[in-house]
């Protein structure tokens, strides 16, 4: 211990107002340079445990053991040895990029202002010297210098935030699940830039993820944390190929699960669709454009506007009981696509034809008839669930706004529809607050699925979930399928779960389809490079 960069030593957490342990009796030490990947469940402690390094947790949460920095112990900083050390010895990288940028700041300010408040001896001309050179070290032009965080895509978002990491020259970086709104070529340059600098700089990394495959690639050693607890820790290599604990082997298997079974089943076909006959859904040259005009400018006689092409000139059929993916990078349209599907966006031109009927044509009450065959699983859940209503009101809401039934045939239905997704009848009364992520997605599958929708649009339903997790929704969401006769538009940066559900898959790529066939032949016979390039980036749990 005594040679630790950061080390933790039989440290508990228990947050304000709880009885159990978040993080229970845990024992981990970090040495300088080393990258250590930290995985386990939803809500099994990994995040507490990065925020402790940085200490950030409640003011009243209950601590006992002891968590050091270079051998002093990080709850005996002062308040000004704790500013320095944040920032200077330690780095946080977040999820969301966003809930660091200030959007009424441009990214030069956000620098400036960082180094400044650390360094105040800076002048600004010195500040934006070193600040220039470390957006270069992320591959961000100083051309962007006065731009804004919404004129940045996801990607260039998060080289951003590690850049605004990077600018102390931090000992140590604790990335809290960097990639995991990013598609596979992004995640792969993120983490590529991300290991590379650790390795130049000498800093020490703590990546937190639930994604096995990508932590086996960056990182030297693995922590497995379980229910609060740490229960494998070892050389990425050796805990991969020879797992001592049940919950590695499951997390293990979950990921194997998709990457081989996968295959096998797409070598099988996964359903009985069929391309031939009418198709349940058709896009026929759809085209959205967006026109953004140059601000203030058009006000100085200057009418020079840019046109973004979300969506651009798309045909594409989608049949009975069939699953088709679509997968692309952030930013190429994925999202806007099924939106204009689903008219909560008008498009530019084209046709969306759904059993048949062009909904561009209908009237609004006409259309929200239809939209009750029509529903939509979103990435995260607290997109569609209120937290101020129970799980039974939350799902029962659809029912009542399409008058499909009174509240006292909703309770039933919703009842049996909780059982349907594997939740017991408990769970009505309960709030989205109290579940995990895994039982909040089942409850938005159930939100869903309550009108018995033909078409199911799912936008990322288990990219926030572990691999357990995600095997165990995927499995459900297949055996709904059989069930319910459902026809699913499964929107996925992952590949490997696009292989293990999809019969056919669409690539996009900047508004285009770009390459669309049965999944087998595209993993085995990729034609165009865009597609290529995107399955020589997925991350592989053994190569």
């Amino acid at each position: 211990m005594a040679e630790s960069l950061f080390a933790i030593e039989d440290f508990r957490v228990a947050y304000p107002g709880q009885s159990v342990w978040a993080v229970d009796g845990v024992s981990l030490a970090l040495r300088q340079g080393e990258k250590l990947g930290l995985v386990g469940e939803s809500g099994c402690g990994k995040s507490t445990l990065g925020r402790a390094a940085l200490r950030l947790l409640p003011a009243s949460s209950q601590i006992e053991g002891r968590a050091l920095f270079e051998g002093q112990s990080v709850f005996d900083y002062s308040p000004r040895q704790l500013r320095r050390f944040r920032g200077e010895a330690v780095a946080l990288i977040f999820q969301d990029p966003m809930t660091r940028l200030d959007p009424l700041m441009t990214i030069g300010d956000h620098c400036v202002e960082t180094l400044r408040s650390h360094r105040p001896e800076l002048s600004s001309k010195a500040a934006k010297s070193i600040a220039l050179e470390t957006l270069e070290s992320v591959s961000i032009p100083a051309s962007r210098w006065g731009q804004y965080p919404h004129e940045f895509s996801g990607g260039m978002r998060q080289r951003v935030a590690i850049a605004l990491a990077l600018l102390l020259d931090p000992k140590l970086i604790v990335a809290d699940e960097p990639t995991t709104s990013l598609d596979v070529t992004v995640s792969a340059q993120i983490l590529e830039l991300l290991t590379d600098l650790c390795q130049a700089r000498q800093m020490a990394l703590i990546l937190i993820s639930h994604d096995l495959p990508l932590v086996g690639e960056y990182c030297d050693r693995i922590a497995v944390m379980h229910q609060g607890k740490l229960v494998e820790v070892g050389l990425t290599t050796e805990v991969f190929s020879q797992p001592q604990h049940d919950y590695t082997r499951s997390l293990l298997q979950a990921a194997h699960q998709l990457q081989t079974e996968g295959a096998e089943r797409s070598l099988a076909g996964l359903s009985q669709s069929t391309t031939d006959g009418q198709p349940l859904l058709r896009l026929d040259q759809l085209t959205k454009h967006y026109r953004i005009e140059p601000g203030l400018m058009r006000y100085f006689g200057q009418s020079a506007s840019e046109t973004i092409r979300a969506v651009d000139d798309v045909s594409l059929d989608l049949y009975p009981g069939e699953i088709l993916g679509l997968v692309g990078e952030s930013g190429c349209g994925k999202s806007t696509l099924s939106r204009t599907v689903l008219q909560l966006i008008k498009p530019t031109s084209g046709r969306v034809e759904f059993l048949g009927t062009n909904l561009i044509d209908l009237s609004r009450s006409a259309l929200q008839a239809q939209r009750r065959q029509m529903q939509m699983i979103f990435q995260d859940p607290h997109a569609c669930l209120n937290p101020m209503m129970t799980v039974g009101r939350g799902i029962a809401d659809p029912l009542l706004i399409h008058r499909l039934a009174t509240p006292a045939e909703a309770a039933q239905q919703v009842h049996a529809m909780l059982e349907r997704v594997g939740l017991t009848a408990d769970y009505y009364d309960r709030y989205p607050g109290d579940l995990s992520g895994g039982q909040q997605q089942r409850v938005a599958i159930a939100r869903a699925l309550i009108t018995h929708p033909k078409l199911v649009i799912c936008d990322e339903p288990v990219s926030m979930l572990d691999a357990s997790i995600q095997a165990q929704v995927l499995a459900l969401m297949l055996q709904l399928k059989a069930e319910l006769d459902l026809t699913y538009l499964f929107i996925t940066h992952d590949l490997w779960v696009a292989r293990f559900l999809c019969d056919r898959i669409a690539v996009m790529n900047q508004g285009k389809i770009v390459e669309l066939g049965p999944t087998e032949d595209l993993f085995s016979r990729p034609q165009h490079p865009y597609t290529q390039t995107l399955l020589k980036a997925a991350p592989l749990l053994v190569r």
